[in-house]
């Protein structure tokens, strides 16, 4: 058991897939001797015991979360305060080591400050509030939240001053909330818009051997206040009309829906009985994908998404991944070649393929 799983991947998206039971197993039964099966058996019950085991230990694992969130949030006000332009770091807190300071020569660090004390005199020097579009840029930067932020959310996206996940309290149902933390705006009334999502943390009565750590199962999003005519999520159409006897010809608007970052507080619904048609389950899929990424990556790590720090390391753990696919693959045609030619048994065997967690 890893138990780094209960605080990277312990939530990841579920929305209806149980892992099915292994294919072997019947076969293996069927030509297992009556003593062993029965022993076999018994081993199972034991396999499912340790899942029981395995989901109070993610429970733990929540818990011990929500002990640490209230360590991080200091933090976090601070760095809220410091985006937003409410309070100014000192020069001591502001002291960082740059790429570019570490890899210039002196006499060429000399020379570029020179060039940016002209530039000073040549222009007036620009001191904006805070970090401007600091969540936005966030939002820009990141592919998954990229596709969902429409040109007329990102007016309104300015005004983001926040975002923090709240852990539900002990005795509770599992899940976490997220919260948007809005300045007063034009657009709309809310202070925060919250987004939750409930969790699980046990096995299938069905299906215990499924059991991965907690799922996220269902989410429910808030009612927003829009100001009139700034609700982007939806767009007013015109249509002619003409009526069939008379010839007259009449205009009728109405109202359809509009793709914005803000439909994320209007999600899919899970089925209570888990029938969903193909689309309805990919979206909720999507929206479970989108809720753990905010919560495990963009809000404890946010300003490394602002610098696209954070970006460079995804994408190389993507080339590793595909990496180690293409090895994998040179691997098995390199089996078909010695297959063909002769064989060393001194040969040195391959070694099995790193774990890898995702």
């Amino acid at each position: 058991m890893d138990a780094s799983k209960g605080k990277g991947d312990q939530t990841m998206p579920n929305p209806g897939g149980q892992m099915g039971k292994p294919v072997g197993f019947p076969f293996m039964e069927n030509i297992l001797p009556k003593a062993v099966k029965r022993r076999v058996h018994a081993l199972k019950r034991l396999q499912e015991q340790c899942a029981h085991i395995e989901a109070k230990f993610y429970e733990e694992v929540h818990e011990l979360e929500r002990k640490y969130a209230t360590l991080y949030q200091p933090l976090f006000d601070k760095r809220r305060e410091i985006v937003t332009g409410a309070v100014e770091p000192t020069d001591e807190e502001c002291e960082w080591p740059t790429d570019e300071e570490e890899e210039l020569a002196e006499e060429v660090k000399e020379k570029a400050t020179i060039e940016d004390a002209k530039k000073e005199e040549a222009t007036p020097e620009e001191n904006p509030k805070g970090v401007p579009d600091f969540w936005l840029t966030i939002f820009k930067s990141v592919d998954m939240l990229s596709d969902m932020v429409q040109e007329h959310d990102e007016p309104i996206l300015k005004h983001l001053r926040d975002i923090q996940v709240k852990f539900s309290e002990p005795g509770q149902p599992m899940s976490f909330t997220l919260e948007f933390h809005f300045e007063p705006n034009g657009y709309f009334n809310n202070a925060v818009l919250t987004k939750v999502y409930k969790m699980k943390s046990e096995p299938e009565a069905s299906d215990p051997f499924s059991f991965e750590g907690p799922e996220i199962i269902d989410c429910e999003g808030c009612q927003i206040d829009w100001h009139k005519g700034k609700d982007v999520t939806v767009k007013t159409i015109k249509k002619k009309q003409k009526h069939k006897g008379r010839g007259t010809v009449r205009t009728v608007t109405k109202q359809v829906p509009n793709d914005s970052f803000f439909n994320f507080f209007n999600p899919v619904k899970a089925s209570p009985d888990g029938e969903m048609d193909e689309d309805s389950e990919f979206n909720l899929a999507t929206d479970f994908e989108i809720g753990h990424f905010f919560r495990e990556r963009i809000v404890p790590r946010a300003v490394l998404y602002f610098t696209g720090e954070a970006l460079e390391d995804d994408e190389s753990f993507e080339e590793e991944e595909l990496e180690e696919g293409d090895e994998e693959e040179q691997d098995e045609e390199g089996d078909d070649d010695d297959e063909e030619g002769d064989t060393d048994p001194k040969k040195e065997q391959p070694q099995p393929a790193e774990c890898k967690q995702q």
